[in-house]
Order: C-alpha cells, then sequence, then structure tokens
C-alpha cells in the first residue's frame, strides 16, 4: 500500500506511521483489543476527511472513525491491522451558536464538555450527560446513539440531534444538517446513520437540541430494600413529577462499600447503611415548587414504601457528591481486581425480575462472586457487572466470563430485553448479536451496510461477523 499518495494530499503533519506515535489510539479503556493500524490520520478539515475516503475507497482501504477512545467495545480501535484510524479532534470548531433558538451546530470533535459549556453561557443545557464527557466527542456519541443518565427525561443521542453532516464512503457529503423538529420527507437519514458505529458514514457535524437550563435541582440518595422497591418509589415519583424526574439510579450498597473502602469520596453521601440506594433528582425551571420531591418521599415514607433513611442535598457540593458516587461505580470495581460486565435493558417493570434472577444465576457458578448491578433504573438501563470473589485471583475469575455472559443474556432476552443498550456492538458483542437480533433485521441491516459501503471500507468487522 502506497501510504506515501496519502501523505501527500494531506501534508506530513496530519498522519502518523511510526509505530510508537500511533500507540496511544490503539489503546482502548478496557484494553481488550490489540492490533496494529496502517497509519492515523488527522485531517484538519471536512474536505481532508472527504480527501482520506475518496483515497480509501479507490485503494480498498479500511477505515476508523474515532472521536474521544472512550468507547467500551471496541467500536473505535483496529480489528484487521491493517485500517487507517481517522481521528477527528481537530474538527472542532462552533458553526452556528444562536441565544435565540434551541439549537446548536458543532463539528464532530468538540468533546461532550465543551458542547455542555457553550449551552450553558446561553442559559441552556445539553442534557446528555456521560462519566467520560471531558474526552468523549460529539461525533462517536452519535456514532454509538450514547445514553446516560437523563435519558429518562431528555432521550439518548438520537433523539437530541435534529441533523448530521458526514462524508460516505465514496467520499460524498450528505448535509443532512437540519433545525427542523418536523421534517417528514422520506428515510430518515440522519437516523440511520446515528448508531451505525462508523459502519455507514464518517460524521463531521451535527445540529443538537438545547433545553433551558433548570433554575434549581433537587436531589437525593434513598435507601431501599430492593429493586422491586425502587420501581414502585419510580413510578410514585414519575406519577407526580413527570417530567421534572430527570433521574432515576439504582445503585447497591457494594458500590458505597467499595468506594469508601478506597478513599473515592469525601464524604459518605448516604444517610446510613442500606442494601440499595436510588439517586433521585428533579429538576426546577421555576420555584412554584421548590420542595416537591421532598414531599413525595415523605408521602413514600407514609405509604412505607422507604425507610426513613434519606439524605437530601442541601447544597450544590452535596449534590455533587452524590452524582460522583454515581458516576464512579464503573471505575471502582477496578479497585477491587477483576470484574465481568454487561450492559444491558429490560422493560423497566423486569429490572427487579432481571436482577433477581441474575444475581442467583450467578451464585450458582460461585457463590463468592460479587455482583454489583447499577444504572439507569428510569429507563430500564442496567450495568449488570460482577467483581471477583474476595482475594480470588484475577485470571481465574475471567476463565468464568463466558458462563456469567451465557447466563445474563439468556435471562434478559427471555425478558424481552437487549444485549446492548447504550454502549454498542463494536467487535466485543457482533458474535452475540448474530445470534440475538431477528434473521430478517440483521440482513437488511447488512444490505443497507452493503448498498452504502460497497468496498467495505468504514470500519470493517464491526457489528457484523
Amino acid at each position: 500500500m502506497d501510504i506515501n499518495s496519502l501523505k501527500k494530499l494531506l501534508g506530513s503533519d496530519c498522519l502518523i506511521t511510526d509505530k510508537n506515535k500511533m500507540r496511544s489510539y490503539l489503546d482502548e479503556p478496557r484494553k481488550r483489543f490489540h492490533q496494529s493500524a496502517l497509519a492515523i490520520a488527522i485531517p484538519k478539515t471536512v474536505e481532508q476527511v472527504q480527501a482520506i475516503v475518496k483515497w480509501a475507497n479507490k485503494n480498498k482501504t479500511p477505515l476508523i472513525p474515532q472521536g474521544g477512545n472512550t468507547g467500551l467495545v471496541g467500536g473505535q480501535v483496529p480489528a484487521l491491522g491493517d485500517e487507517i484510524i481517522i481521528i477527528l479532534k481537530k474538527l472542532n470548531k462552533v458553526r452556528s451558536n444562536n441565544e435565540n433558538v434551541n439549537h446548536i451546530t458543532v463539528e464532530a470533535g468538540l468533546t461532550l464538555q465543551e458542547t455542555h459549556q457553550i449551552a450553558e453561557k446561553n442559559g441552556r443545557i445539553f442534557p446528555l450527560t456521560i462519566a467520560s464527557q471531558g474526552s468523549a466527542q460529539i461525533g462517536g456519541i452519535l456514532a454509538t446513539n450514547a445514553g446516560g443518565s437523563q435519558v429518562l427525561a431528555y432521550g439518548n443521542a438520537r433523539q437530541l440531534c435534529l441533523g448530521l453532516e458526514a462524508v460516505l464512503a465514496d467520499g460524498s457529503i450528505y448535509n443532512g444538517l437540519t433545525s427542523l423538529k418536523k421534517d417528514n420527507t422520506g428515510y430518515d437519514l440522519n437516523n440511520l446513520i446515528i448508531g451505525s458505529e462508523g459502519t455507514l458514514a464518517i460524521i463531521t457535524a451535527a445540529t443538537l437540541k438545547l433545553f433551558p437550563a433548570p433554575t434549581s435541582y433537587e436531589t437525593a440518595l434513598v435507601a431501599i430494600e430492593s429493586p422491586k422497591i425502587a420501581h414502585e418509589l419510580f413510578l410514585q415519583i414519575q406519577k407526580t413529577a413527570g417530567n421534572s424526574l430527570t433521574a432515576f439510579e439504582l445503585i447497591p450498597y457494594f458500590g458505597l462499600e467499595i468506594q469508601l473502602k478506597h478513599n473515592m469520596l469525601e464524604n459518605d453521601p448516604s444517610a446510613g447503611f442500606s442494601p440499595w440506594y436510588a439517586l433521585v433528582e428533579i429538576s426546577h425551571l421555576n420555584q412554584d415548587k421548590p420542595n416537591l420531591l421532598e414531599g413525595i418521599l415523605e408521602k413514600s415514607y407514609e405509604q412505607k414504601i422507604i425507610g426513613g433513611a434519606t439524605s437530601i442535598a442541601q447544597s450544590e457540593i452535596e449534590r455533587e457528591n452524590m452524582w460522583t458516587f454515581r458516576e464512579q461505580m464503573s471505575e471502582c470495581q477496578n479497585k477491587e481486581g477483576a470484574s465481568i460486565k454487561h450492559d444491558v435493558s429490560v422493560p423497566i417493570n423486569k429490572v427487579s425480575e432481571l436482577i433477581e434472577m441474575g444475581i442467583n444465576a450467578i451464585a450458582k457458578i460461585d457463590k463468592n462472586i460479587r455482583p454489583c448491578p447499577f444504572g439507569h433504573m428510569g429507563d430500564g438501563n442496567i450495568h449488570f457487572n460482577f467483581s471477583q470473589p474476595m482475594g480470588g485471583n484475577p485470571k481465574d475469575f475471567m476463565t468464568t466470563a463466558p458462563k456469567i455472559h451465557d447466563a445474563i443474556y439468556d435471562i434478559v432476552i427471555k425478558l424481552n430485553g437487549s444485549i446492548s443498550a447504550e454502549h454498542g456492538i463494536g467487535q466485543l458483542k457482533k458474535e452475540l448479536l448474530a445470534k440475538t437480533k431477528d434473521k430478517q433485521a440483521l440482513a437488511t441491516m447488512k444490505a443497507i451496510k452493503t448498498t452504502l459501503d460497497p468496498n467495505n471500507i468504514l470500519n470493517p468487522k464491526k457489528i457484523f461477523l
């Protein structure tokens, strides 16, 4: 492969071929996938992205778009070893930002955190929040249809995007940058590209929805006896608070125990021991009902849905401490050795069944395995994780992964759930997708891929076997 011809197109400062300099782009967060790459391309403009794609299509060279490299299923790193990774971090301009409208147009390389900050300057919010938002970029967030803690109220990335600009496999530009909320003119190509994990097009810009910034929050960490009780509490709060209920997160005591043990929290955010906690947040646009959550919790206590151990944030510092507790749930498990993780979803009324059945199933494999299911109770997305037995051998524990995966995914399918709620398929779950996806749906997906990318240059060996 004559990589020099590509270097002439882009300039030597936009192409990395040195193996040592490429290394940071090849290592993904969980370090599960290890392949080299032909080169790393760092375009400065959309026109350079087009030039790369045209060159790759002509030379049948595979490409991988990479944003902040925060993906957890290996979609952003090589599967073959001869790909060119396209880094989009220099496409980070704000193209349109009008304080009088509820949308913003930004390029794909802008980080989620930067997008938040720009929205906040105009008194608005872009409500998608994830733990990696300081690194995660808008292009990657849309390519993976990211979720986060406020999907309950605002929806995931797909619901938060009005329009896209993307480079197709032949190097042409798809210009779907629109701010229209209604456009009933045929197939929705924006939503086809969103969630396709870079296999159909390379996203270069997007128009995103913004919302009025809340004037205040009510945030509480509520002690609950079980996930079943959590569901009852969720229904109670949602019935009264409606769309102002913006987060409802389920967390086991095990997660608090680990974080306190390893000094990951400045203060214990809870009001005392409980086997489970619900992190609940209501967002206010005015002060009409400043103590709405407190009143609902008092009523829930009177109805004996919850006990008395509830911690209500009295300051922004206390609120931030509660959210830090939640956001550190994935990281804290690393302190306890190896862990086996699942990103799944089931209907909301089946979450308690999923957790109970899952814990019982894994106890039959090894009763010393420590379950750590947590996540977005309000939208049915649970990160069903398991930590190694106390003092156990990490390598020995990881040999049980196939049995644990089979047990959890079997339960998820029985409950009419999904084997990937918000992380995507990438390399990690493509065999599982082939086993669980409706055959006709999978065949249609493959047909779309073949039509839009006949030379299979865009992120090959991802999603599909």
